[in-house]
């Protein structure tokens, strides 16, 4: 098949896009759209957008092209669908967010857009730096306050991942247990407060030295080198897998089977896994 045009690929798409937000405003339209849609805010959509990310990034993982192709347009359709919610509002619109990511690459990239002369990958990083400080309002070489490098961690990345870079770099400044019994000891010390906060009747108490016993248990793994979002990640296939065979084993649905039951067929399953 002979490739086409640049300007005929470019056009196909620009007619696709315009589809798909002909289609969103459709589902968004008081007359006849779709009331689930209709319902939604860019609040309610949040753990969408999180989960969309994430199987996006497991169909990369897993090498199927097709997956990831829709696993994208899933992705695309949230930005798509934020944009929609936000016009209704007259917040901003899809040409603002695409309008200002093009410039945003296009300022950050003067080696590419301008006559700037670049000699390696780590200059470029030293630019793009430089340009960003620029554009919130400080001085590259300023060092921003280590609170304000957390805040950012916390507020922007998962849970698990924000806990392991906080302490990593926490630990590199020297904030850190001089041997691994010492954060063992954090981990009992965070333990026995955690069975304490339970016998209390303050669910906010609960939480918070639960929190604490994950960021311990983070703090664990990071001493003992390992990756504490891949070990769960791990954990959780592993769960799936013998669940799957579970039911393979089952002559009736899991749901009718006692816990005892239940026992002895994840153990089954547990050996054939072995």
């Amino acid at each position: 098949m002979m490739n086409q045009p640049e300007n005929l690929t470019q056009q196909a798409i620009l007619n696709a896009l315009n589809d798909l937000i002909d289609v969103v405003a459709k589902l968004r339209s008081p007359q006849e759209g779709c009331p689930w849609d209709l319902a939604q805010t860019q609040e309610t959509l949040i753990p969408y957008i999180i989960e969309e990310a994430y199987e996006v990034t497991a169909a990369i993982r897993s090498q199927n092209q097709e997956a990831i192709v829709e696993e994208l347009g899933d992705l695309l359709l949230q930005v798509v669908l934020q944009s929609q919610i936000a016009s209704e509002s007259g917040d901003f619109t899809l040409e603002e967010v695409a309008q200002g990511i093009t410039d945003k690459l296009i300022r950050r990239h003067p080696h590419v857009f301008s006559n700037l002369d670049v000699k390696d990958e780590a200059e470029v990083r030293k630019n793009w730096e430089a340009i960003k400080a620029q554009e919130k309002g400080y001085h590259p070489e300023q060092e921003k306050k280590l609170s304000q490098k957390f805040q950012k961690y916390a507020e922007t990345l998962p849970p698990l991942f924000a806990s392991m870079k906080i302490s990593t770099k926490a630990a590199n400044l020297g904030f850190e247990w001089t041997n691994s019994q010492g954060v063992w000891d954090k981990f009992e010390e965070e333990l026995a407060e955690f069975k304490e906060a339970l016998a209390s009747k303050d669910s906010k108490d609960q939480e918070s030295e639960l929190g604490d016993v994950l960021f311990t248990l983070v703090n664990i793994a990071r001493w003992y080198g390992f990756d504490p979002s891949q070990a769960l990640q791990g954990t959780n296939q592993r769960f799936v897998e013998r669940l799957t065979v579970m039911e393979s084993l089952a002559e009736r649905p899991l749901s009718e089977y006692s816990l005892e039951e239940l026992e002895a067929l994840w153990q089954k399953a547990k050996q054939q896994l072995l």
